[in-house]
């Protein structure tokens, strides 16, 4: 009986995390720049004397899908989405190097290239980028920043930083509590000049919502499958020391 509780107890236990990874996904459906969570689980024999007669569910590291999401037109200068596969660095929180997908950025009234979230955008430095007060400011398919001084022509524009755009191997990515996309050994990547910029577009998250829903409603079947289970292990133990009371 033991046995048969503490199995439906492990997969009633890993079918909540994966509920819990998936709701969060069907959250950010429609967040700009979004990389869907991967809830990773695998089966564990128990070791130790004896038939191999017991098989845990225990959950692996999580992982992410890092395929593109569809991309929108938005005609908005600032807005730019990655063709294909790449990454904007940003400068994260606590001084690092990160990388996003979400192109939505905004300048500050400092004059700061930011994100949404306020992550300064770096520059192929690896600085922060800063842009002058312009009356226009334009990001060019490699990157380019470009802006139109105040009172001059649409001929005077002028380069002021290019958007270091990165291409590391997804093999050596990870994504963080934040949704920061890292470099697992923790170290930089460098410029990848074969990377391109739509301007004026943005790539969406790349979560399919029907495909999550249905997730949703099979993790929940699972986890009742689990739960019925252990409480069939339950009656077992009560018709078991009912039968040990009789005799």
């Amino acid at each position: 009986m033991d046995r048969m509780l503490y199995v439906a107890m492990s997969g009633a236990k890993q079918m909540m995390l994966a509920q819990a990874v998936n709701t969060n996904n069907l959250a950010n459906a429609n967040t700009t720049g979004f990389r869907e969570d991967l809830a990773l689980f695998q089966s564990r024999p128990l070791a130790g004397r004896g038939l191999p007669t017991r098989v845990y569910a225990q959950a692996e590291h999580k992982g992410v899908n890092l395929a593109p999401g569809a991309t929108v037109e938005t005609g908005r200068d600032l807005d730019v989405a990655v063709q294909g596969r790449g990454w904007i660095a940003v400068q994260d929180p606590a001084g690092g190097e990160a990388y996003t997908r979400a192109g939505n950025l905004k300048i500050t009234a400092l004059g700061a290239l930011v994100t949404a979230e306020g992550l300064p955008v770096l520059g192929n430095s690896g600085a922060p980028i800063a842009v002058p007060p312009a009356g226009k400011v334009e990001i060019g398919r490699d990157g380019t920043i470009s802006i139109l001084p105040p009172g001059q022509t649409p001929q005077s524009l002028v380069v002021v930083d290019r958007i270091k755009l990165v291409n590391p191997d997804e093999s050596r990515l990870y994504k963080d509590a934040s949704g920061l996309i890292r470099l697992r050994d923790g170290d930089y990547a460098e410029p990848d000049a074969r990377v391109t910029l739509r301007p004026g577009s943005l790539e969406m998250s790349n979560v399919n919502a029907v495909e999550a829903m249905v997730n949703m409603i099979t993790l929940a079947r699972q986890f009742e499958m689990s739960v019925k289970l252990m409480n069939i292990a339950k009656e077992i133990d009560s018709a078991s020391a009912q039968l040990m009371r009789i005799t």
